[in-house]
C-alpha cells in the first residue's frame, strides 16, 4: 500500500516512535478495509486540548476542544473521486493527545489503543463516512471501526 503520512506538533512537546508507529498502523488498517488502494497522502497533526478547541472553534463553530477532527479533502459521499492517476491527497487529520489521554482511562484502556481508535475514526471521515448524519450512518461507522481496531497490534 503506497500511503504516505506527514506527522506534526502543535502545542506538545513529546511524541515517542511509537505513536507514530501506532497511527500509521491504524491508518493503514482502514485504508486496507475500505479497499482504498490508490496512493494517498495524509496529514496527521498532534495537538492539545486547547489546539484543538481553537480549531473546533474555527472550522466548526462549535467552542470546546474534541478528540480528534477531520478535514476530507474530496467529497466521497458525494460521489466526488480523485482521479486515479494522481497521489490522492485524501486530507488532514488533528488528534488532541491531552483528551486521547483523558479518554483512555475513562474508557479504561491504552492510550496507544485510543489514538488508533482516533485515527481509524478520522480516516473514515476522510473517506465520507458520518456518524451524525443519522442513527444508521452512526451505527455503520462504528461497526466498521470496531472491525478495523480489531485487526491492529499495538
Amino acid at each position: 500500500m503506497d500511503i504516505r503520512i506527514d506527522f506534526s506538533k502543535q502545542n506538545v512537546k513529546f511524541v515517542n516512535i511509537g505513536l507514530y508507529l501506532t497511527v500509521t498502523k491504524a491508518v493503514k488498517a482502514a485504508l486496507l478495509y475500505e479497499e482504498f488502494h490508490q496512493p494517498a497522502h495524509i496529514s496527521v497533526t498532534f495537538t492539545d486540548n486547547e489546539g484543538i478547541r481553537a480549531l473546533n472553534r474555527e472550522y466548526r463553530d462549535k467552542d470546546a476542544a474534541t478528540d480528534v477532527l477531520s478535514f476530507p479533502q474530496y467529497d466521497f459521499a458525494a460521489g466526488e473521486v480523485p482521479d486515479p492517476e494522481f497521489l490522492c491527497e485524501l486530507g488532514d487529520i488533528v488528534i488532541s493527545l491531552e483528551r486521547a489521554k483523558e479518554q483512555a482511562k475513562e474508557i479504561g484502556h491504552g492510550y496507544k489503543r485510543e489514538v488508533a481508535f482516533l485515527a481509524v475514526h478520522s480516516v473514515l471521515h476522510l473517506l465520507g463516512y458520518d456518524h451524525e448524519r443519522s442513527e444508521a450512518d452512526d451505527e455503520e461507522m462504528c461497526r466498521r471501526q470496531r472491525e478495523i481496531i480489531s485487526t491492529v497490534h499495538f
